[in-house]
């Protein structure tokens, strides 16, 4: 197998294949509750958890549910925000041998229903807050439970009383409904035992919800295999182990932060501080109080932190790594985050990934002591990566650009209830391996390092040649006036598609004529001709979506009704 994966070279001391057990992600959690009983599991606002302690309240919440109706090989779905009853009542689920469908859990109704729909849920876990969406909706199948959790479940009752005064009180009564049940009243009940279903490795362990190309995200079906051959190969690369800490950032309903910040911490023995709310600011306020040793988030998340001046005189030496994802990672960016660290005493780099939810999450990042610019790294243990020639199975050479085609244990079992998609993406190649089109554009080198280029659905089509808006993002990230740029192709008359820059100034008073003229002019220095932008709207702010990735679909859809509303 060396011959097809140059990239070993740089494992260092990095195994190249490591021993996944053939067990289910219940019992994952189980044997790291043998082996580290009172060490922390979780941190939630400083309500902790030891993993005796949490080992314990998953089978009483497993306990609770199969009182409740669920059985092996039915489905809940989970609306929570990264919280102790979402990640409990994931592991008690899978203890079960049911799915859970993981959801953000500031849905809207009629997604909702479409999520209920998908996955066939007869059960359903949400905050009391968010009651009124699931009273509204009428699914196929009717919900039969309703277990709403509150925020102060999990909190001191000074954090109680805090939660109450600023949110508590303007959440809406719950009114009488004979499918409610409460999280605590359900967890403080006497139960009849359960035993652990007869789920295996190989079975579904979740749903979780991507966008497609068709507008209604597809639900992927991922398995215990996955998630524990995925935990383990970031755990390796990241370096977690027994006593260490990662922020969970990254919501449960993402594939990062269910994979990644909850289940290979989880897996490791390592502490998950659960993030509820994300915003900079708190990520700011939890390296400065809780000084994790690992940190994942997306582009937006290290500009921000980088410019926090809470952070100007924090000790940062706690930080062993760093990676960022979901979108691509600014070089200017990468310097002004590394170069805070640096004064802050700590010596990490911050490294580029990539993956998607197909394969639960990353699968290939840079080594922790290699620097390519540009490149999202090389593959995980276990994981191969190959560049297809774009709609076919041909291999390309180093160098040259096509499809970002992934194979190994991490790649999910398919799509819920859709063969076809599932036959376009799950193709078995020549070699009899099952390789996932992923859709990405990119190149690998001659070493095995990959290089992304661009999501084939962002990709713009600018008087008939190919325009890459991250290439074009990265150059305006280099002009000093510039804060944030995010770069799409919005429709026009004569070249179908225009490139078009929407850009946040450091400065907002400079937006101006001269200042749109001299980032265009910056472009042209930098880029071929129709690869640069034509126009730049300036922005007070860029929208984000709910993972903190700017949401460029939005900026195109308000910049169409700004345009139509003008009469262009």
């Amino acid at each position: 197998m060396t011959e097809t994966r140059p990239w070993l070279r740089y494992y260092g001391k990095l195994a190249p294949s490591l021993n996944y057990p053939e067990i289910t992600l219940y019992q994952a959690v189980a044997a790291t509750a043998a082996r580290v009983p009172d060490d922390i599991a979780w941190d939630f606002l400083d309500t902790t958890a030891t993993y005796r302690a949490f080992l314990e309240a998953v089978d009483q919440c497993a306990n609770a549910l199969a009182a409740l109706g669920l059985a092996a090989g039915e489905r809940i779905l989970i609306s929570m925000p990264t919280s102790p009853q979402g990640v409990i009542a994931f592991y008690a689920a899978n203890k079960l041998g049911a799915v859970p469908a993981l959801i953000h859990p500031l849905s809207t109704a009629p997604e909702i229903e479409h999520y209920l729909n998908a996955s066939r849920a007869r059960i359903a876990l949400t905050l009391d807050a968010f009651y009124q969406r699931f009273a509204t909706i009428h699914p196929k199948l009717p919900l039969r439970t309703l277990i709403l959790a509150r925020i102060p479940d999990y909190l001191s009752p000074l954090k109680k009383f805090g939660f109450w005064l600023t949110k508590g009180r303007k959440i809406p009564a719950v009114p009488a409904d004979a499918r409610v049940r409460w999280w605590t009243d359900l967890m403080a009940a006497r139960h009849p035992d359960v035993a652990r279903g007869g789920a295996t490795t190989d079975d579904a362990a979740a749903i979780l919800f991507s966008g497609g190309t068709t507008g209604l995200p597809k639900g992927i079906l991922l398995s215990n295999r996955n998630f524990i051959a995925e935990g383990m190969q970031a755990a390796a690369w990241g370096g977690l182990a027994e006593g260490h800490s990662i922020l969970a950032i990254l919501p449960i309903f993402h594939g990062f932060g269910l994979g990644v910040c909850v289940n290979a911490a989880f897996m490791a023995g390592g502490k998950s501080i659960l993030v509820p709310m994300f915003s900079a600011e708190v990520v700011a306020k939890l390296l400065r109080t809780k000084r994790p040793n690992l940190l994942v988030g997306v582009p937006t998340l290290y500009e921000a932190l980088a410019r926090d001046p809470s952070l100007a005189k924090a000790d940062l030496s706690c930080l062993r790594a760093t990676f960022s994802g979901a979108d691509t990672l600014p070089r200017p960016v990468k310097e002004r985050f590394e170069k805070l660290v640096a004064e802050r005493g700590g010596r990490v780099k911050l490294l580029e990934g990539y993956g998607l939810t197909e394969a639960v999450t990353a699968i290939m990042a840079m080594p922790l002591d290699e620097y390519r610019e540009g490149s999202i790294g090389i593959p995980f243990p276990d994981m191969l990566a190959k560049i297809c020639r774009s709609g076919t199975e041909e291999a390309l050479a180093p160098g040259e650009e096509g499809e970002i085609c992934i194979a190994g244990p991490a790649v999910m079992l398919g799509y819920l209830d859709d063969p076809e998609a599932t036959r376009d993406t799950l193709r078995v190649h020549a070699d009899g391996r099952t390789w996932l089109h992923t859709g990405d554009i990119g190149k690998m080198d001659a070493d095995g390092f990959f290089y992304f280029t661009v999501r084939l659905k962002r990709m713009i089509k600018s008087s008939g040649f190919n325009v890459y808006p991250a290439q074009v993002e990265a150059v305006l990230y280099q002009h000093p006036l510039v804060a944030e740029a995010c770069v799409a192709g919005v429709p026009d008359p004569s070249q179908v598609e225009r490139v078009q820059a929407f850009v946040v100034l450091k400065d907002p008073a400079l937006a101006s004529a001269a200042t749109e003229r001299a980032l265009i002019e910056h472009c042209r220095a930098q880029l071929i001709k129709w690869s640069c932008p034509r126009q730049i709207e300036f922005c007070a702010e860029l929208p984000k979506t709910r993972v903190g990735k700017i949401d460029y679909k939005l900026l195109v859809q308000e910049h169409i009704a700004k345009n139509e509303g003008a009469g262009e």
